[in-house]
């Protein structure tokens, strides 16, 4: 696989993570623990998207 490509699978965990966050925030169903684990999962790969693109 190619950077880019690795980089652009990257992003979209990265925006599927972001819609997943906002769901549980919202969804009473979800703990508090649940949240802060999608939170650090989103984080990871963050910071691997910023360490790949430099």
């Amino acid at each position: 696989m190619s950077l880019n490509a690795h980089l652009l699978e990257l992003r979209k965990k990265h925006l599927a993570l972001s819609d997943e966050v906002e769901k549980a925030v919202r969804s009473p169903a979800f703990d508090d623990l649940a949240i802060t684990n999608l939170k650090k999962q989103k984080l990871k790969i963050k910071e691997e998207i910023e360490r790949l693109s430099n």
